[in-house]
């Protein structure tokens, strides 16, 4: 049989209407009855449990792993609105999945950690390759959560990771993660892939350093009191419009963290990883970000820029190419920040850099992605996280 793989999409209103076309048009896409697997993204203008409901009921039941997304992509097609969902089903005699999920993610990050290692340990085999992690975009902080994940494994269990933290369409509000039947939030869904094959991978972000080096002077976790001893809040002010604080999601796409990359890290990767701020405290006069920091860590403050994620899109496939060295892909899974899409790109600039990723890499190739609110993808052999950055993941 080989592996066979369909994609459905759907931008109809009704969440049963929408999942039931998906799902049957990546059924008929893929030539098979019930698949061994089926990944949904899903924009959130939808009834969750009834889109699922439905995704469920034409696909047999199978096993489920998705997230909600600030939009989806998908060959020919890139679209952030409300109502939109992707379907990818996959069918193998070559490669297995087992899938699981935690809740609490924001409560107690280490021990969801520990807990979902114990529960993707049973799903393992000599031959596992690789993990795909689904979280809450809004609960998330990546370090302590797959510090502990890592450390909880087996040890010939140390795989890439890949995935996307869930979004919500800008409400920053509540964000869905799917496992089988259930709508999770503060949650994270796993995947791990097992069998005859690899992933290849690209990444790349699009942001560019302005004004002098800073450092990092009070900070707890992933929250940063004070930049050179100055209220986090204030130090942002001097680089944003007046009506910020209204504006502050707006702002926050605009206006990044900036890091230093780690020296074993910058041979594959950009001078500087980025963070975007999530969430800020006036009273305190703080920000918080999606990874931990320390005292005395040196940042700076980085902007998007419309050009440099262009050439970098474009340079994802060369990465790819490089290790696929001629084999064909199976299926491609992407994960875009949603702070390259629409607030940057006109739709018809985001889908001609899309067809030029897809034209690179393969127009026939099954290829299922959305907008996020962080992404996941490992620089040489280091699992890291990643803001204002293209993520794209190729089985073969």
């Amino acid at each position: 049989m080989g592996t066979s793989v369909g994609i459905g999409f759907s931008t109809r209103k009704s969440p049963m209407d929408a999942g039931n076309e998906a799902a049957r048009t990546a059924l008929e896409q893929a030539g098979i009855a019930k698949p061994d697997l089926v990944i949904v993204f899903a924009t959130v203008g939808y009834q969750q449990q009834q889109l699922i409901g439905a995704i469920r009921e034409a696909t047999s039941a199978a096993p489920l792993c998705g997230c909600s997304g600030e939009g989806i992509i998908v060959q020919d097609a890139v679209v952030e609105t409300n109502f939109a969902v992707g379907v990818m089903v996959i069918a193998s005699d070559e490669v297995s999945f087992g899938i699981t999920s935690v809740t609490g993610i924001g409560e107690e990050p280490c021990a969801a950690g520990k807990k979902l290692a114990a529960q993707i340990t049973p799903l393992l085999a000599d031959d596992s390759r690789a993990f795909f992690l689904l979280a809450d975009g809004l609960a998330f902080d990546f370090d302590p959560f797959v510090a502990a994940f890592e450390a909880a494994l087996p040890s010939s269990a140390k795989l890439p990771i890949f995935g996307g933290l869930a979004a919500d369409n800008w409400a920053s509000r509540r964000t869905y993660q799917y496992h089988d039947g259930e709508i999770l939030s503060q949650g994270a869904c796993c995947i791990v892939m097992s069998g005859r094959c690899r992933v290849a991978w690209g990444i790349n972000h699009g942001c560019v350093p302005v004004g002098a080096k800073r450092t990092i002077t009070r900070s707890k976790g992933n929250i940063i009191y004070e930049i050179d001893g100055t209220p986090a809040l204030d130090v942002l002010k001097e680089y944003v419009d007046e009506d910020w604080a209204v504006k502050w999601n707006k702002a926050t796409l605009n206006l990044g963290l900036g890091f230093k990359t780690p020296e074993h890290l910058r041979e594959r990767y950009d001078e500087y990883y980025v963070r975007y701020i999530m969430a800020k405290d006036d009273e305190a006069g703080s920000v918080t970000i999606q990874s931990d920091v320390t005292d005395g860590t040196p940042l700076w403050i980085v902007r998007r820029d419309k050009e440099l994620m262009m050439d970098g899109l474009r340079s994802i496939p060369r990465q790819i190419k490089e290790d696929l060295a001629g084999q064909k892909p199976k299926l491609v899974l992407q994960f875009e920040c949603m702070g390259r899409g629409r607030v940057v790109f006109k739709e018809q600039e985001r889908m001609d850099l899309v067809k030029c990723l897809q034209r690179d890499l393969g127009e026939d190739l099954p290829w299922l992605g959305f907008y996020t609110y962080g992404e996941i993808g490992p620089i040489s052999r280091y699992n890291c996280f990643h803001n204002f950055t293209s993520v794209v993941a190729v089985v073969y």
